[in-house]
């Protein structure tokens, strides 16, 4: 089994415990691909040297870190802001937050809903479903309206190897943005792969899509997703979302990645390839981004699915030294990490309103968030950083921030039960897109962005901000 978190990670050691416990159960169906294989002898073998140690896992209960069963997720309410109408917008006379209790808020670059009363994030409601790794954009053709898609949130064992990505048109309601009918599922096609070592056997029985990103490019959406790999065990895949949803135009036959394409990298691969990004330069040409760190990793995408060698080693002298400069401190040794997080979106350094202001290569950079990974105490922390980077060859970067982002609401020790001392809820940031229709990839300093993120592995959330709000205490490189 494959069990995707919030955080977009997969836990290997969930997968051991029920494909073991479930092997002699489980049927394996045939599932076409690009380049179809079957499940390995190899795997099989994996599987059944495993099977004799699985009752000491079974027997570890919740408590100590390693749940077997997970239990239906208790999802409190949306956060108390009225009838706020169908737009959303907070009705007054809300009840004030409670204080926060870590004296080191300053350490954050705090942001705030601009629609909410409170300035809290809002709850995105895929009942009566739970779902984690959410996104939304906006409808092509509805007012006020927006695509949602995320992840199936697993509870139990059943269905254990089989994965989904849920869809629907969402509105504001009562304060939170939800499902108008009940979610469907997105028809992303399962994919197999025969690399998977005796290691990751059991990523073979994998079915279906993992921590779905969908955005805009220039000119169409994307869904972008982990599955089984014909490069890999497990990759990274992308598709026009417009394949996928109802949107309401002739298909476009000549658009490239009309089906499900698996995705290759420069080598070398790791194993387990997740959390990849696209982004665009000046002209549209179309790029691929595959790590933040220890070094940045990206090259050119074709479209046919080819890539070009890495690009990165252009920029990597002055990359390094700016993240050196404003980037995150990591300690290895405390469990800490840096991972890419969202996709990417166009940013052009002053305001649309403004009639001066012009769209140029000198003042439009690419932003994307990653993640500082923290684990302490069988819980998991993730900091968020925006970077931007240079729409021009090589691409180096530009800015970092130099403080992480802190969305208000986010609670902490004391106000939330289950965490230790010191710690603060897990959020983990999965999606950016522009608020408004047409806006497509490139915005400005005064557009609303949607970031979406899940909460604790149980809840996914949203929260509309300013461009230029996540960009405050930012490290120029």
């Amino acid at each position: 089994m494959l069990v995707t978190t919030s955080r977009g990670g997969i836990s290997v050691l969930f997968g051991v415990l029920v494909a073991v416990l479930l092997v002699s159960l489980y049927t394996f169906p045939s599932v076409i691909t690009l380049k179809s294989t079957v499940l390995g002898q190899q795997a099989r073998q994996t599987l059944q040297s495993l099977h004799d140690g699985a009752k000491q896992y079974a027997g570890i209960s919740e408590h100590q870190g390693i749940p077997w069963v997970e239990q239906a997720p208790n999802i409190p309410s949306p956060n108390k802001v009225g009838d706020a109408g169908d737009r959303g917008l907070a009705a007054p006379g809300v009840v004030s937050p409670l204080p926060f209790i870590d004296p080191r808020l300053d350490a954050y670059h705090e942001v705030r809903s601009r629609s909410t009363a409170d300035g809290k994030y809002f709850e995105m409601d895929f009942s009566p479903y739970t779902a984690i790794n959410p996104n939304m954009i906006p409808h092509p053709h509805e007012p006020d309206t927006w695509i949602m898609v995320a992840q199936r949130h697993k509870v139990g064992t059943r269905n254990a190897f089989w994965f989904t990505e849920l869809v629907c048109d969402a509105i504001f309601q009562n304060g939170a943005l939800k499902c108008k009918e009940i979610p469907s599922i997105l028809p992303i096609a399962a994919t197999s792969s025969g690399h998977c070592d005796e290691n990751l056997g059991y990523f073979t029985l994998n079915i279906g899509p993992h921590d779905a990103r969908v955005f805009w490019g220039p000119d169409r959406p994307y869904a972008m997703f982990g599955s089984n790999s014909m490069h890999n065990c497990f990759g990274q895949h992308i598709q026009d979302f417009r394949m996928l949803v109802n949107w309401n135009e002739v298909p476009d036959l000549l658009a490239p990645f009309r089906f499900g394409t698996d995705l290759p990298r420069p080598p070398p691969y790791s194993q387990v390839e997740k959390n990849w990004f696209v982004f665009w330069d000046a002209s549209g040409d179309m790029y691929l981004h595959y790590d933040v760190a220890p070094t940045r990793s990206f090259a050119r995408l074709n479209a046919d699915s080819s890539v070009g060698e890495d690009l990165a080693m252009a920029s990597r002298p002055r990359d390094e030294a700016c993240f050196q400069q404003h980037g995150p401190v990591i300690d290895a040794a405390a469990s800490e990490s840096i991972h890419q997080a969202t996709n990417s979106l166009a940013i052009t350094m002053c305001n649309r309103m403004d009639g001066e202001c012009q769209r140029t290569t000198e003042n439009t950079y690419i932003m994307a968030i990653f993640h500082k990974k923290r684990h302490r105490h069988l819980h998991s922390t993730y900091e968020p950083y925006v970077m931007l980077f240079k729409q021009t060859a090589p691409f180096e970067l530009h800015a970092i921030s130099s403080k992480p982002l802190w969305i208000h609401g986010r609670k902490k020790s004391g106000e939330i039960e289950r965490l230790e001392a010191g710690e603060t809820e897990m959020m983990y940031l999965t999606s950016i897109n522009w608020r408004d229709n047409g806006t497509r990839y490139a915005g400005y300093l005064d557009d609303t962005i949607f970031v979406g993120f899940g909460i604790e592995d149980r809840r996914t959330a949203g929260i509309d901000v300013l461009a230029e709000d996540l960009l405050g205490d930012l490290g120029l490189c």
